[in-house]
C-alpha cells in the first residue's frame, strides 16, 4: 500500500507513520479503513483548487463568518450547507463541534494577537464535517477543514479543540510564513500547529502551562487503544504504544532525530523535539502559554520565517525576538535560550547579546530564497 506525500498546504491530524502501523498490523477491516482514508485524502489533494463556495470576507465590524457543511459521508465538499453566522440552532453534534470550534479559533486569534481570521484578511472559516466512508482523519486542505467520523473502534470523532486549533492554524502559517512540508521545515510547520494548538485548548479551557496536560488529540483513539493522545508535548514519545498504533515514535532530543523516508521526512515525528523545547519554556516563564511565549512564536512566524526555515533558523529568531520583546540577557530570553539547549540545538551566545538582531529581522532575511530539496 502506498502513502501519500502531502502538499505542503494540505496536512492531516493522523500522521502516515500511525496509518502504515494500522495497515501492516490490523486486521482487513483495518486495512480497508486506511485504504479509503489514503484514497479520500487524495481526491482532496487533488481537488483543493476547486471553487468551494462564493463567500464574502469578514470585517471589523462583522467579526466572523462561519460556514459548516454536511457531505453526507459523500467526497462533496459542499453537499448540504448546515450552518451559518445566522442558524439559530444547529442539531448535529459534529456540525455544531465545528462550528464552534472554528469560532473559538478566530477569536483566540482576533483577542489575543489582533488577527482577523486565517489570513488576517476575514478569510470565512469554511468546513465540512461528516466527510466520506471510513475516513479516519481531519485535515486543513489549503482552504478549509475536513472532518471524518472515526471508525468508532481505532479513532473516533475529529472536531475536538486541539485537532481544530491545529489544522486551523497550518493555515495561518501558511498565510505568514508559506513554510514547506519536508524534512526540518516540515517538522516546523507541525510544530507551529501543535504549539498554536495547544494554546487554543489551554485558552478555551483557561489553563496554565502547569494545569495542561499538553496532549495533541486526546480522546482520538478508540475505547481499545492503548493511548491517551496521539501526541504529547511534555513527554514526546510517550501519547500511545499500542500492537495496531505501534508506539509513538516522536524524540524529545536532536540527538534521537528520525531520518524517515515517509511522512515527508518524519514532519510529524521530529516535530516532537520542537514540541518539548516549546513545553520546557512555557513551564520556566509560567502563567498562560499564549502571553509570553506565545507573543514570541506569534511575531516570528508572522515576520521572521521563510519557506526553507530549519530548527537552528526558528530557535535563533525566537531567541532574537524574545530580547527585542522582553530585554537581552533578560530572564525570558534566558529561559528560552535554555529550553532549546535541553533539545540539543544551541543558540550563539552573541544573539543573546545584542548581536545579530538586525541579520534575522531584515527583510533579507526573510526573503531568503527556497533551497531545492534533492
Amino acid at each position: 500500500m502506498s502513502f501519500l506525500k502531502i502538499h505542503h498546504s494540505t496536512c492531516t491530524v493522523i500522521p502516515p507513520h500511525l496509518q502504515r502501523h494500522l495497515a501492516e498490523h490490523g486486521d482487513e477491516e483495518a486495512r480497508e479503513i486506511v485504504a479509503a482514508t489514503l484514497h479520500q485524502t487524495a481526491r482532496i489533494v487533488r481537488e483543493r483548487e476547486a471553487t468551494l463556495i462564493d463567500t464574502p470576507r469578514a470585517t471589523r465590524s462583522r467579526p466572523r463568518l462561519r460556514f459548516v457543511y454536511d457531505a453526507r459521508h459523500t467526497t462533496t465538499l459542499t453537499a448540504r450547507l448546515v450552518a451559518t453566522e445566522c442558524t439559530f440552532h444547529i442539531e448535529d453534534a459534529e456540525a455544531k463541534a465545528a462550528f464552534d470550534g472554528s469560532g473559538a479559533v478566530f477569536d483566540f486569534y482576533a483577542k489575543v494577537f489582533n488577527r482577523n481570521s486565517i489570513d488576517d484578511r476575514g478569510m470565512p472559516l469554511i468546513s465540512t464535517v461528516h466527510y466520506g466512508k471510513s475516513f479516519d482523519n481531519a485535515m486543513w486542505n489549503g482552504r478549509q477543514m475536513v472532518y471524518g467520523d472515526g471508525d468508532g473502534k481505532i479513532f473516533t470523532g475529529f472536531t475536538t479543540i486541539d485537532v481544530i486549533g491545529h489544522e486551523m492554524s497550518h493555515g495561518v502559517t501558511q498565510a505568514d510564513a508559506a513554510l514547506a512540508y519536508l524534512g526540518q521545515t516540515g517538522a516546523l510547520n507541525e510544530h507551529l500547529s501543535d504549539a498554536f494548538g495547544i494554546m487554543i485548548k489551554q485558552y478555551w479551557l483557561a489553563l496554565t502551562a502547569a494545569a495542561s496536560n499538553w496532549l495533541i488529540g486526546e480522546g482520538l483513539l478508540g475505547p481499545t487503544i492503548h493511548g491517551i493522545a496521539i501526541r504529547s508535548m511534555k513527554a514526546p514519545g510517550t501519547a500511545y504504544d499500542d500492537p495496531l498504533l505501534g508506539r509513538d515514535p516522536q524524540p524529545a532530543h536532536m540527538r534521537d532525530y528520525v531520518h524517515a523516508a515517509e511522512d515527508n521526512g518524519g514532519v510529524h515525528i521530529n516535530s516532537g523535539i520542537l514540541n518539548f523545547a516549546f513545553y520546557l519554556f512555557c513551564v520556566a516563564v509560567g502563567g498562560y502559554s499564549w502571553m509570553v511565549p506565545g507573543s514570541i512564536w506569534n511575531e516570528v512566524r508572522r515576520t521572521r520565517l521563510f519557506p526553507q526555515a530549519g530548527f537552528q533558523d526558528f530557535a535563533n529568531a525566537t531567541v532574537i525576538v524574545a530580547g527585542e520583546l522582553y530585554g537581552v540577557g533578560g530572564d525570558v530570553q534566558m529561559a528560552l535560550t535554555n529550553a532549546w539547549t535541553q533539545v540539543g540545538i544551541f543558540v550563539p551566545v552573541g544573539l543573546t547579546k545584542g548581536g545579530g538582531g538586525n541579520l534575522m529581522g531584515s527583510p533579507k532575511w526573510r526573503n531568503r530564497p527556497a533551497e531545492a530539496h534533492v
